[in-house]
């Protein structure tokens, strides 16, 4: 990318002026990490920018890369009252992709011990591939309580237990989800794949906690140098594929019926309070559900499987945390409190300290961020800043990002080689699928650390410990 078009800021944010109706544009990140970003990533979030009712500027975040309709990466808010849109391409086919983080009271010494045997029971327990179905079928009554209920729903059926929803996002249920404005269809593609992890770059991660960098907020998230950690990645599967390709369709014939100009035909929208908006709005909080409870679900999988391996070890939530979603979130612009839909695609809320969302436990520090790495490389955890509620609406980078295709990791990797190359460095990878390993090679990802470092110092969150892999069960 041509930086010599923006505005440098400051080290980390470079600025598009708006202009022949289209609103700002602010890029988050070094010069090497955005330099190295294609041009299709400008042209879709200045396409953004010129979506109705846009309230600031479209943003992307240090790890922002291609994707469909928004780039992934991409932050926008939308004010309902002055005509804001909301957008399918803006929140993404898999709705509430986000990460469950799990403390587990052990140390690096004891699962040293059962590492091999423990991911070998992981890789027994935890359902994972392209299709693969779980142990847990629902029939369709009970996969509406499920979209209606999310996380929340889980825990009452025995899977988990009460405080963890303190520490999901919205206490782990969605309000105004709508499961009646999901298709038959997307039902049907759910009701065997409650409990699992699908496929891509989805994982269960065990992982140590390899350096500190903020002792104060590594207190208050309970973690120390040499603790492990487990991290669930995964969203609301082929519901939530199916809710976004078929209000694709609806979305866009609202915008031909309302006379939405339309940049890019992927930013299919429609005005956040039009009868189309308000189904799809209802759709994907369902959709965000359905994954809360996934991961929920998957916990208490994982917990189960741990306490196989390690009697009397309790797993904690350390914090469940989304990133491609649309929330109604209250934002303080040009000095008055409004409602604005904020959208993140490849984006993690992340309420600095203070915010009375967070709990209790975490309020001094700011909200537990996760920026997840490629497979084998490692993972952050942050803490939200008070700066970027400003800078971005309280939004942060989610992962590493894509530097290259699938297609093209699969020419330069294999991918049994690959697993035997983790595994003489200490790290145990179980998948059934070796050209899913070679698609998610470390190598195709941006590098981890540079994300986390452009996140903090763009203001958006600042690092509080990096997180080692040694155990991986992937589709």
């Amino acid at each position: 990318m041509d930086l010599s078009r923006f505005e440098p800021l400051d080290d980390f944010r470079w600025a598009l002026a708006g202009g022949a109706g289209r609103a700002p544009v602010i890029l988050y990140g070094d010069r090497e990490l955005l330099a190295a970003m294609d041009d299709k990533v400008l042209e879709q979030i200045g396409n953004v920018a010129r979506l109705p009712g846009l309230v600031g500027a479209a943003m992307t975040m240090p790890d922002a890369h291609w994707g469909y309709g928004f780039p992934i990466g991409g932050v926008a808010a939308f004010d309902a009252e002055q005509g804001g849109i909301v957008s399918a391409g803006g929140v993404g086919f898999d709705i509430s992709c986000g990460i469950r983080c799990l403390r587990t009271g052990l140390t690096l010494d004891k699962l040293a011990r059962k590492m091999k045997a423990l991911a070998d029971g992981l890789f027994v327990s935890i359902p994972a591939g392209l299709g693969r179905e779980g142990h847990l079928h629902v029939d369709p009554q009970t996969l509406d309580r499920v979209l209606a209920g999310g996380a929340q729903w889980a825990v009452e059926r025995g899977y988990g237990k009460p405080v963890d929803l303190e520490y999901i996002e919205d206490h782990g249920r969605a309000d105004g989800a709508d499961p009646t404005q999901v298709s038959a269809q997307a039902k049907a593609r759910q009701l065997g794949e409650m409990g699992t992890l699908g496929s891509g770059n989805h994982y269960l991660e065990v992982q140590v906690v390899d350096r500190v960098l903020d002792a104060e907020a590594a207190a208050a998230f309970g973690i120390a140098e040499g603790d492990v950690l487990v991290s669930i990645h995964c969203g609301s599967r082929g519901l939530g594929h199916q809710i976004g390709t078929e209000y694709l369709v609806s979305l866009a014939k609202a915008a031909a019926r309302l006379g939405i100009d339309l940049p890019d035909r992927e930013l299919a929208c429609a005005p956040i309070a039009s009868p189309e908006g308000q189904a799809y709005l209802g759709a994907m909080r369902a959709g965000i559900n359905c994954a809360l409870a996934n991961r929920q679900i998957l916990a208490y999988l994982t917990r189960r499987t741990f306490g196989h391996f390690f009697p009397g070890a309790d797993l904690e939530t350390l914090f469940d945390v989304s990133h491609n979603t649309c929330k109604a979130e209250p934002h303080r612009v040009d000095g008055r409190e409004r409602i604005l839909h904020v959208h993140r695609k490849g984006a993690t809320r992340a309420f600095g300290p203070g915010h009375p969302a967070l709990p209790e436990r975490y309020r001094a520090v700011g909200q537990p961020v996760i920026i997840g790495g490629s497979m084998g490389t490692g993972s952050y955890l942050l803490a939200g800043c008070a700066e970027g509620e400003a800078r971005a609406f309280s939004s942060a980078s989610h992962g590493a990002g894509r530097q290259m295709s699938r297609s093209a990791a699969l020419r330069r990797w294999r991918g049994r080689q690959l697993i035997d190359e983790l595994a003489e460095r200490g790290i145990l990878i179980r998948t059934e699928s070796m050209r899913g390993a070679a698609e998610e090679a470390p190598g195709a990802y941006k590098d981890v650390h540079r994300v986390a470092e452009a996140t903090e110092g763009a203001g958006l969150a600042r690092r509080v410990a990096f997180l080692r892999p040694k155990i991986c069960v992937k589709g």
